[in-house]
Order: C-alpha cells, then structure tokens, then sequence
C-alpha cells in the first residue's frame, strides 16, 4: 500500500462518506471478528482479554513494528485462539469487510485519526485512553462516531466495574452531602531515560507510519518505546497516561460537565530532557465544586493510605475509591469491594456491537472526561489561569490557548475539518 498523503486520506474518506453501513450480520451467538493496533503494553492485554472473551475472536493484529506483530500472535494463540493474521498498515484492516471492530492501543497521536478512519470505514471501536490528542480531534471523534454511527468506546474501563458505579450512586444519593471538592491522583516511582542520538531506525519498524500524523521527529531509541508519553508530539504526559483514569471517575462521581477555570503548578524536576511535567497539581473550577489532580513520577508516597485513587470530599463525609474497592471515612459507614472492571469493559463493549446500544464510556464521555486532561496541559504549557467556553469548546479571546486546542499535522494524513 502506497505512502498516505493528505489527497489520498481526504479523498478515501470522502468515498468513505458515501458508502452504506452494513447492518450487523453475526447473529446473538456468533462472534465479533476483531482487530487489535498496536501491540506494546495495553495492545497485548487486550489481545488477552479479547481472546478471552466467548464473544469475540481477535483476526488480526497490527503493528509498525514485526517484532510487535509476532508478540501479538503469540498472545492471542497462548490464550486459546486461533493464530491471527499479522499486518504492518492498519489501513488493510480497515478495507477488510470481514472485520467488525477493532481496538486501538496506538500512542496517544494516533487515536483520533484512526478511530475517524475506522468509523468512516464503518468498523466499530473500542479505542484505550486518553481518547483523543487534543480538543479538536476529540470533537471529530464524538462527530464521527454519530455520523456513521458507530459504536466507540474508550478503554477508561471503572466506567464498567459496578463497585465504582455503586460508589457513584451512594454520592449521588447524598451518602456524604454535599461535596465540595473531590481529588484524583497517582505517585508512583518511575525510572526514563531519554538520552541518546538521533540514529537510523530498526529495520523491523515502519517509523514513518508510526509517526503517521505527527510533525517529523527523529528516531532517538530511549523515546520511542513507551517514553514518547512524555512529549508533546506523540503523548499527553502522566495527565493523559494515567490522569484520566482518576479524572473520569471524579468526573462522574461529581457529575459535572466542562469547568469554568483551570490552573495548573509543576515542572520536570526530577527527570532531563523531557517536556511534559514530572510533577503536577492540577485545580478544575466548577460552579459549585472543584476538581484536583496531583502526580509525582518519581516517588511513591501516595494520598489517604493509596499510590492511586479518588476522593470526593462531603460535608457529611469522605468516600475514598481506590483499586480494593470504596469506603466512607468520617461519616456513616459504607463501602464495597472492588469488582471486575477490564473485562467487564470488554464485555459491554462486545454487547453495543451487538445490540447497537451506547456503551458505558460511550466516545462522547471519553472526551469530556479526557477534555480535562488537555484543559490542564494547555494551563500548564501557558503557565496562566485559563477561562474555559463549554458551548465553543474554546479560550474566549485567548489566542494563544486556542492555538493548542489542535495540532499541526504532518505531510502524511490530515483532520478533516467536518467528518
């Protein structure tokens, strides 16, 4: 398949545009033939938890990288499935008509522009966090999603864990009062090292189509596996990475939209040569509560007893939830136990293809709660209070913020404006 071009994007999705959407043909018993990108970290597990699942069969694997696609076989075969096809170009996937669905477990730059494509290639997606980049492209998401509709879903998987939901409910109820602020975050002790020279990349690995619609950078080995999180071409930073995990769930349990206000204090102070904060404070400002996250990467010191966690703060008292489950501190006792949530996402995902319903962390909802974590990297790059339109997704007479709203893309693949 010959190099993408903007003129070749924009025009296969204006085909794309026209075509019928087929209605789902596999019967209430019959598997979701599925395809997984990107086959590092969550890629892999969630070729293990595909194959696990009695609804789906993974067909296929993807990746730039030939190692990566051997990995992905493997995986899928040691869990019980039938050896799936490799491929290197995502794109024969998505010309593939036997494929009902594929997951996205690419960087961070490539999530929106694939799930578009796949879309528009009427292909439903289950598509892992942050959901989008940036902004815009979140937006093009939710558009694309309803216009082909398809079935999206974002990999923030307590959405479908019922302890969380339970959780969620005993707020909603008044379990704690009124909550006033609620906080998220996650220390944990990292080790990056992202020195080294620019040099020639692996024969195995296509980097020009793993950069895809990223400006051009060179291939520095120390920042291509897995430390591309911390800049800003590729990545969204610990905000993005692990932040949203906690936000969503804050976001939920104070069932706020968009913030009016958002501030953002730290730096890399512990870690050279990387561009996005080691150590951040992150403060929301909505009409009637707050919203704060914190990380440190380099210690493991973590907040009320927990490395990771969230914590709404009522007047009646403090529900903590954290990966054993939730609890209800200086109040009325309450608590659950932590339940399934990876595979439970996985399933309700399995069952919106089926049944064409929303699922739990619908695309709309990834991005609202992902639009968060963009909110406070663009604070934090600015360094400066920043005013926040809902209804414009935009800075009201803020030049400089709306600048970071989108990206630049590269020679290779553009963002339609409209999808």
């Amino acid at each position: 398949m010959r190099p993408t071009t903007r003129r070749v994007f924009l025009g296969t999705a204006g085909a794309l545009a026209v075509a019928p959407r087929p209605v789902w043909a596999n019967g209430p018993a019959e598997k979701v033939r599925l395809a997984v990108i990107g086959l590092r970290g969550r890629g892999s597990d969630l070729c293990a938890s595909f194959t696990r699942d009695p609804s789906s069969e993974v067909v296929a694997v993807c990746d730039v990288d030939d190692d990566a696609i051997a990995k992905g076989v493997k995986v899928v075969e040691s869990r019980g499935g039938k050896a799936p096809r490799g491929e290197k170009d995502f794109r024969r996937l998505l010309d593939d008509k036997g494929i009902d669905a594929v997951a996205i477990a690419t960087p961070d730059h490539w999530h929106a522009l694939m799930t578009v494509m796949a879309c528009q290639a009427n292909k439903d997606v289950y598509c892992e966090k942050p959901a989008s980049h940036n902004i815009v492209e979140g937006r093009r998401m939710v558009q694309a999603a309803r216009k082909y509709d398809r079935v999206v879903q974002v990999g923030t998987q307590r959405r479908s864990a019922t302890h969380v939901a339970d959780a969620v409910e005993h707020i909603r109820q008044g379990g704690i009062g009124k909550v006033g602020q609620a906080r998220a975050w996650i220390h944990q002790k990292r080790s990056i090292d992202v020195s080294g020279g620019p040099t020639a990349p692996p024969s195995t690995i296509d980097y020009e189509l793993w950069q895809g619609p990223a400006l051009d950078r060179p291939f520095i080995k120390n920042r291509f596996y897995y430390n591309w999180h911390w800049f800003w071409n590729w990545g969204t930073g610990e905000l993005g990475n692990n932040g949203i995990h906690g936000l969503d769930v804050a976001r939920w349990g104070l069932g706020v939209d968009a913030p009016l206000r958002v501030t953002s204090a730290g730096g890399a102070y512990m870690f050279r040569d990387i561009e996005v904060p080691d150590t951040q404070v992150v403060t929301w400002e909505f009409p009637e509560t707050s919203l704060v996250w914190e990380h440190r990467m380099w210690s493991a010191h973590g907040l009320e007893g927990s490395s990771f966690g969230v914590a709404f703060y009522g007047d009646k008292g403090t529900l903590l939830i954290g990966d054993k489950g939730w609890k209800v501190e200086d109040g009325p006792a309450a608590e659950g136990k932590a339940t399934d949530s990876q595979g439970a996402h996985i399933a309700d995902f399995l069952s919106c293809v089926k049944s064409r319903k929303r699922p739990n962390a619908d695309i709309e909802t990834g991005h609202l709660s992902t639009r968060l974590c963009h909110l406070g990297n663009i604070a934090h790059r600015l360094g400066r209070k920043l005013t926040f339109d809902a209804a414009s997704e935009s800075f009201p007479s803020d030049g400089e913020a709306n600048a970071l709203l989108a990206r630049e893309y590269s020679r290779r693949f553009e963002m339609a404006s409209q999808v």
